[in-house]
C-alpha cells in the first residue's frame, strides 16, 4: 500500500547551509558554492521528528549534508535505524550525464559515483541521478545519458544501492524520454514521477506514462502566493496514481512561503486518502 514520505528540499529553510554544487568552467570540476541558511534542525535529528509526525521514510537532497566523512554518514543511518524510518532516496541536484563534452561527462559521472559510495554507507535505498541537461530532441544526447546511467545503475548494483531518474531538467521533461530510458537501461534504472515538473497541456497525459513505472512520487502542489495549494489540480493527480495502482511512497514536496511545516501539512491533508496511515 502507499505510505507517507517527506523530502528533505520541504525543509530547506530550517535544515541549515545548502551546499550547491556547480561546474566551474574555468578550473573544469565542480565547486560547492553555500547558500546560508538557519539550522533549527539537524539531519541526524530529523528521522525522529518524522517519525513522531507519522512519516515512513524520507528522501534527501545531496547539498543538505553537513558533512560526509564515515563518522557522520554512519551516524546519520543509525538515526534512520533507531527512528525505523526509511532513508529511501538520496537526491542528487547536480550532474549533467548527457553533456557532449566529454571531460565535464566524466567528471560528473566520477562525482556520482562517490556520492553513490556516500548512499551505500548511509543506508540510502536509492539515489537519485538528474539524466541530463540536453534538449529533449537531442537524440544524441539521449543515448548518452543511457550509456552513463547503465555504468552508473551496475556501480551501485555492486553496493547495494538502486539509480533511479526522475521527469526532472530538461533532458526527461517529456514522458516520451523518461519511457526511453528505462527501456535502454532496463533492471538497472528505475524511475520517480514529480507532479510539478511535467508542464503544459499534456502533464496529466505525461503523468498517467510514467507513473506505472514510478518507485516514488514527489507529491508537490501548485501553490498560490500564500503557499495554499490547487486542490483540484493536485487531486486529480492523486487519482491518476491510483488509477495505475502505484504501491510506493508518496513523498510531500512543499517549496512554498511562509511555515514550512505548515505548508506540509496543507499537502498531507490531500494525501491522506490516498495512503495506509497517518
Amino acid at each position: 500500500m502507499p505510505f507517507l514520505s517527506l523530502t528533505s528540499w520541504s525543509l530547506h529553510r530550517l535544515l541549515g547551509p545548502l551546499r550547491w554544487t556547480r561546474w566551474d568552467e574555468s578550473t573544469r570540476s565542480q565547486i560547492t558554492a553555500a547558500q546560508e541558511q538557519p539550522e533549527h534542525l539537524t539531519l541526524l535529528e530529523l528521522p525522529a521528528v518524522l517519525a513522531d509526525k507519522g512519516f515512513a521514510s524520507l528522501e534527501v537532497c545531496h547539498f543538505h549534508f553537513p558533512e560526509t566523512s564515515a563518522s557522520y554518514l554512519t551516524a546519520l543511518k543509525q538515526s534512520f535505524q533507531a527512528a525505523n524510518v526509511r532513508f529511501y532516496t538520496l537526491l542528487l541536484e547536480y550532474g549533467d550525464i548527457s553533456s557532449a563534452d566529454e571531460t565535464r561527462r566524466a567528471s560528473d559521472i566520477a562525482w556520482i559515483k562517490g556520492w553513490i559510495d556516500i548512499a551505500a554507507i548511509a543506508g540510502a535505498e536509492r539515489v537519485r541521478v538528474i539524466a541530463g541537461d540536453a534538449e529533449p530532441s537531442d537524440v544524441l544526447a539521449l543515448e548518452r545519458s543511457a550509456k552513463a546511467i547503465q555504468e552508473l545503475g551496475e556501480y551501485a548494483s555492486s553496493r547495494g544501492v538502486r539509480v533511479v531518474t526522475e521527469n526532472f531538467h530538461s533532458l526527461t521533461s517529456v514522458a516520451d524520454n523518461c519511457l526511453a530510458l528505462l527501456e535502454k537501461c532496463e533492471d538497472v534504472l528505475g524511475f520517480t514521477s514529480d507532479y510539478g515538473n511535467f508542464k503544459g497541456s499534456d502533464k496529466f497525459e505525461a503523468l498517467a506514462k510514467t507513473i506505472p513505472f514510478s518507485e516514488s512520487i514527489h507529491a508537490k502542489a501548485q501553490t498560490d502566493s500564500e503557499g495554499y495549494p490547487d486542490e483540484e489540480e493536485f487531486v486529480r493527480c492523486m487519482e491518476i496514481a491510483k488509477q495505475a495502482g502505484y504501491e510506493g511512497p508518496f513523498t510531500l514536496v512543499y517549496d512554498g512561503p511562509g511555515d514550512m511545516w505548515d505548508g506540509i501539512e496543507r499537502v498531507r491533508k490531500l494525501v491522506a486518502p490516498y495512503v495506509t496511515s497517518m
